[in-house]
Order: C-alpha cells, then sequence, then structure tokens
C-alpha cells in the first residue's frame, strides 16, 4: 500500500480514496463507544450532554487537526511519519536520550494495537442485540478476529482494493445519521461553543474523569500520523476535511439524540445503534462490521510497520519478515501477528463486553500522544521555530494531554492496568534489546585492518594451506574502513586459518532516510581485499545476499574485479569461483565476570537473540554457502587462579 513519495506529492481522487480506507478506520470507528462510555453509568443532563459534545469537538480539532494533521504530518522523514520515523529524523541531533520517549511511545502504540481490534469488532457486533438481546457475541468476534489474523500471511492487496470504498459510505452514513437527528434537536450546535466544555469539566461534580472516555474519540489520531507513509500528506489533508466533517455531524446528532432522552443513565445499550430506524439496523451493523475490520487491519498492518522500523533501527530483535505482495511497504511479521491474534482474543476472552474494554482503551494511546509532543518540541526547535510559539503549543498539548492521562490513569484498577501492563512488557524488550547491543558493541575490540594485511596476502598466497573458499566474505560491524572486529581476524587466522584468492568485508549502515540503497566499495587491496558499505533506509530489506550479487555483478562489469576460479582446470572453461560467508556468533566466556544490570541486559538479549532468527535468516542468506563460527568477545580479564601443584 504504500508508494513512493513522489507519487505523493499532490492530492489525488484515487489518493483519497486509498485515505479514507487506510488511515482512519481507528478515528473513523469512534462514533461506536465514545459517547456511550460517557452515558453508561451516569444519568443524561443537558449539562453533561452539551459538555461532553463540546469537549469531542474540541479534541479532534485541537489533537487530531492542529496537532497531527496540520504539526506532525509536516514532520516527516522523506515522506514517513509515525514516532519511530520522527524519532529516525531527530536523532541527528545532539541529544543522546531522545530514543527514550521514541521506544516508550512505540511499546505504548504496540499495546494500543492488541486493545484496539476487541473493542471495533465488539463494538459493532454488539449492535446485533439490538435485534436478539440474550445473544452471546463473543464467539462471532473471535471467529472473526481469527479469520482476520489468519488473512495476514497472503496480504491486503487484493481486499485492500474494496477499504476505500466501504469507509466513504461507512462515513457517508455518519454524516446522514447525524444530520437526520440534528434537525431535529439544532439547540446542540450550542456545543460548537468550548465554554461548555470548560464548564463541564471545571464545574460539574466528578466531570473531569469523564475525559477519559472522551479521549477515545482521538485515539486514532496516533495512526493517522504512522500511515502517512502510506497514502501522502496532500491526500491525508483532503481526506480528513471530509472525515471530520462527517464525524462531527455524527457527534452532533448522538448529543441532539441524548438531549431528546434526558434521564437515566444507558447501561449497556449502544447509543449509535439507538440513532438508527429499526428497519436499517441490520445492514448498518453489517456496514459497522466492516468499517472495524478495516479499522482492525490497519493497526494490525501498522503493527508490522512498526516492528520493521524498529528492526531497521535496532530496537527490535531479529525476526523473520515477510512480503506477501510486490505493494511497496507492505510486509507481514508472523510471530508478531500471532502474538497479536493471541492478545486480542485474550483481551476479548477476558472483558467480554466492549464497554469493559473502554477501560483498558485509551491510557496506552495517550503516553504514545505525550511522547510525541516531546519529540515534536525538538521538531520544532530543530525548524527554528520561535521560543515563545514553542512555548504556547507545546505547553497548551501538554496540558490537554496531561488532563486526559490523569482521567485515564483512574481506569487503571477497572482494565486500565493491562495497558500499562503489556507497554512495559513490550519495553523490556526494547530495553534489553537496545542495552544488550549495546553492550556487546562495547565489549568488541577492534584491530588496524593495515596491521594484518601484509599476512592476509602471504596466506592468501600459501599453497601450503588447503585453500578454504575462493571469495570468502565477512560481515563487519566497523563503521571505520580501517578496523575490523578482532573476532574475524580471529576466524581468518587463528581458529582455523582460511586461505582464500579475494576477501570481502561487508558494511551494513541503517541509514535515517527510509529508503536509502546506496553502496560504496573500497578495494584496500587490489584483487585480494575488498569493503563494501551498504547504506539502507530503515526500511529496506537487508537482503544482503542479493543485494552482494548486485554489487559484485557491478564489480565484474566494470572490470574491477575477477570472479572466475582460480583453479586452472577450471579457469579454462570460465567457471565462476566459490562465494563462502562466515558468519561470526559472538560469545561470551566470562559473562559471570560483569556485574549488575549488564549481567541482567545480556541475559535477556541472549534469549532474545534465540527466540528471533538466525543471522542467516535476516540476511537472506538461506539459499547461500554459509559457515556460523563461534568467537569470543572481549572480555574483563579473568583473575588467575593460585593453583597448588601436588
Amino acid at each position: 500500500m504504500t508508494q513512493t513519495v513522489s507519487s505523493h506529492s499532490r492530492a489525488t481522487a484515487t489518493g483519497t480514496l486509498i485515505a479514507l480506507g487506510i488511515v482512519y478506520g481507528d478515528i473513523g470507528t469512534s462514533p461506536l463507544y465514545t459517547v456511550r462510555g460517557v452515558f453508561a453509568h451516569r444519568p443524561v443532563t443537558e449539562e453533561v450532554v452539551l459538555g461532553t459534545i463540546s469537549c469531542v469537538l474540541w479534541t479532534l480539532t485541537l489533537l487530531t487537526t492542529v496537532k497531527y494533521v496540520f504539526i506532525a504530518l509536516k514532520a516527516d522523514n522523506n515522506g514517513e511519519g509515525g514516532i519511530l520515523a520522527l524519532f529516525a529524523r531527530l536523532r541527528r541531533l545532539p541529544v543522546r536520550w531522545l530514543y527514550v520517549p521514541a521506544i516508550v511511545g512505540a511499546a505504548a502504540l504496540l499495546a494500543d494495537g492488541i486493545i484496539t481490534p476487541p473493542i471495533s469488532v465488539s463494538s459493532a457486533i454488539e449492535g446485533l442485540r439490538m435485534l436478539k438481546p440474550d445473544l452471546d457475541t463473543v464467539p462471532i468476534v473471535v471467529v472473526i478476529l481469527l479469520a482476520l489474523f489468519a488473512f495476514q500471511q497472503f496480504g491486503t492487496a487484493i481486499i485492500g482494493k474494496f477499504f476505500g470504498p466501504v469507509m466513504l459510505l461507512f462515513f457517508s452514513m455518519l454524516a446522514v445519521l447525524g444530520v437526520v437527528h440534528l434537525v431535529q434537536t439544532p439547540g446542540i450546535l450550542r456545543a460548537l461553543n468550548p465554554y461548555y466544555a470548560l464548564h463541564m469539566v471545571t464545574q460539574v461534580p466528578g466531570a473531569f474523569w469523564l475525559l477519559g472516555s472522551i479521549f477515545l474519540c482521538s485515539t486514532g489520531a496516533e495512526a493517522l500520523y504512522a500511515d502517512m507513509g502510506h497514502v501522502g500528506r496532500p491526500n491525508i489533508y483532503l481526506s480528513w476535511t471530509f472525515v471530520k466533517f462527517c464525524l462531527v455531524l455524527n457527534y452532533l446528532g448522538q448529543g441532539a439524540w441524548l438531549l431528546r432522552h434526558l434521564g437515566p443513565e444507558l447501561g449497556e445499550q449502544n447509543l449509535f445503534f439507538l440513532m438508527i430506524p429499526p428497519a436499517l439496523l441490520l445492514p448498518a451493523i453489517a456496514l459497522c462490521t466492516l468499517a472495524t475490520i478495516i479499522a482492525s487491519q490497519a493497526l494490525i498492518s501498522g503493527s508490522f510497520t512498526l516492528v520493521v522500523e524498529a528492526l531497521r533501527l535496532n530496537f527490535w530483535p531479529k525476526v523473520r519478515i515477510s512480503y506477501p505482495t510486490e505493494l511497496r511497504g507492505q510486509s507481514y511479521v508472523a510471530s508478531l501477528n500471532w502474538l497479536l491474534c493471541a492478545g486480542c482474543i485474550g483481551v476479548v476472552l477476558y472483558f467480554r463486553e466492549s464497554g469493559r474494554m473502554e477501560a483498558a482503551f485509551g491510557l496506552a494511546v495517550t503516553i504514545t500522544m505525550l511522547m510525541t509532543t516531546l519529540l515534536l518540541a525538538y521538531y520544532l526547535r530543530q525548524r527554528r521555530v520561535s521560543a515563545w510559539l514553542r512555548g504556547l503549543l507545546i505547553g497548551t498539548y501538554v496540558v490537554v494531554e496531561g488532563a486526559y492521562l490523569v482521567a485515564n490513569l483512574r481506569k487503571f484498577p477497572e482494565g486500565g492496568w493491562l495497558s500499562v501492563a503489556l507497554s512495559l512488557v513490550i519495553l523490556v524488550v526494547i530495553v534489553a534489546w537496545i542495552q544488550g547491543q549495546r553492550i556487546r558493541r562495547d565489549l568488541t575490540e577492534f584491530v588496524p585492518v593495515t596491521d594484518w594485511l601484509p599476512l592476509l596476502q602471504t596466506l592468501s598466497n600459501d599453497t601450503s594451506v588447503p585453500k578454504y573458499a575462493t571469495h570468502l566474505v565477512y560481515l563487519t560491524k566497523s563503521t571505520d574502513p580501517g578496523l575490523i572486529e578482532n573476532g574475524i581476524i580471529h576466524s581468518i587466522f587463528k581458529k582455523n586459518p582460511k586461505r582464500a584468492d579475494v576477501y570481502y568485508f561487508v558494511h551494513v549502515h541503517t541509514d535515517d532516510d527510509p529508503y536509502t540503497r546506496t553502496f560504496h566499495v573500497e578495494h584496500v587491496v587490489p584483487q585480494e581485499l575488498v569493503r563494501i558499505d551498504f547504506r539502507l533506509g530503515f526500511r529496506v530489506d537487508h537482503a544482503i545476499n542479493y543485494m552482494f550479487r548486485q554489487v559484485v555483478t557491478d564489480l565484474v562489469k566494470n572490470g574491477e574485479i575477477d570472479i572466475t576460479s582460480r583453479y586452472a582446470s577450471l579457469r579454462e572453461q570460465d567457471i565462476v569461483g566459490d562465494f563462502q560467508f562466515v558468519l561470526l556468533n559472538k560469545t561470551l566466556p566470562y559473562e559471570h565476570l560483569l556485574r549488575g544490570w549488564k549481567r541482567v541486559a545480556l541475559r535477556l538479549h541472549g534469549w532474545l537473540k534465540w527466540l528471533g532468527v538466525s543471522d542467516q535468516e535476516s540476511f537472506g542468506l538461506d539459499n547461500s554457502t554459509y559457515t556460523v563460527e563461534n568467537v569470543p568477545l572481549q572480555m574483563p580479564a579473568r583473575p588467575e587462579l593460585q593453583l597448588v601443584r601436588v
């Protein structure tokens, strides 16, 4: 579903329709449960109705429209959006701790991906209780979710074409439904005045805590930002105008219906479906169900994209990624897919009702929004926005989102603990992987390549040593072409001398620009030692085997290297020599000598590495000839044992 950045430079009818289907599923289905949550256990009074609708409308304006559509969408990274893309843009700044809000926000957003599908689908299916009050909706919701997750492995290229028209019909239904009730009670238009929102929050006893439910109207704003790379900023600008218009009309219509039904609390009745004439209820439920499935699909695809970005930024353990279709940017992470599936079904079985799920919904997204606000402060500073304007904008959003966070924290014992627990588990995984990588990098010893060049040339021409391969390839983490890991030297000369005609040192650098694909070749020793540096964007698949072959083909074409076999009998037949990859598994022989958190972080890192895919799978070497070798990392000096000879 992702197109090239240039194809999104202007809004088109097709692009706008695609945006409707991809971007707004979460925020578009929020009318099914947002206002209902306010009055589920609170009497319907005019003061609270006007205040609630006013809060919803101004939240959509301040948070979604101003912060995300007007500000965040401009904070793109070569057309890509989302909290990790924003961090990738900002990590060029000399602020080392900026990764902290990025990983906290990413963890909370992944946790939200476990809660959004259950509440969206459940809120639609529960509309069937208007026709059959005693219907158990849990099995229906579980079957829909299972089918949705099972379908992910085939990609969404086919059904994706129907997302836009379905959501266009859905938003049109929201608008028509709102207008029907609005014309009956035009007094609800008073809610356009922010006075009623401020009055309710500050003057009505206990009304502040209603913000926890009201906030649900904007939970899809973060997904809107993350999906910018799929459809392009101009298409979001145009489509959001239509979407917000439909949402505003529907929320006003809900308020109008409530003003005509002042009195006791709604209980388990779904306000949205109460507004629909009985004759149209069944087709409306079917359309809402399709819309919630699309909303769930958007969250699942967004979770895949988030993990792929985290993986390229070294924020996530190596996992198997597949690309079910030719559409650029569409990925499938099987391990994450089934973890999300298990989590979603667990949420349905535990809470059973969408009304109860609301307690677990919203808290994680509030945390993500606050983290995005913090990063946007540095983005505005990077863009040289005046200090007073930065202070005004960031201060406003810290106050508004802080208020929503406090209100959502009240739901912690009722179910909010689940989103916090899920976020913390994901955050522990991210932190353990980052710290483990950092510790291993600090323990890795690098040596000058020039110190070993004479011996390398001597070994390459020493016929008394059996030839290991014609072309020998090592993957190095050294960013400095003049340095190489001591482990590679250990592998070539000390462990089992590896004679080859040509040695290659290959380094992969993950670039902040999402779709960078460049390489640089340095002939350290012509025809004997070649270093290849790849610069790949954080959304580019690191298929090193495939890319390496392309580079070698280019070198042969330019006459820079000869890959013909060096064996006389084979060379006469112009047969290409063999290529052998050597992957180094850096072991920790004296791990117990490490102290405190380093030891714990390394153990967690090792466990996560074991659960993930191997280096040969992650680098696309499954069909290549490769060897995996264990080499020691540099470790603290081991104290000498006081042995006594007897």
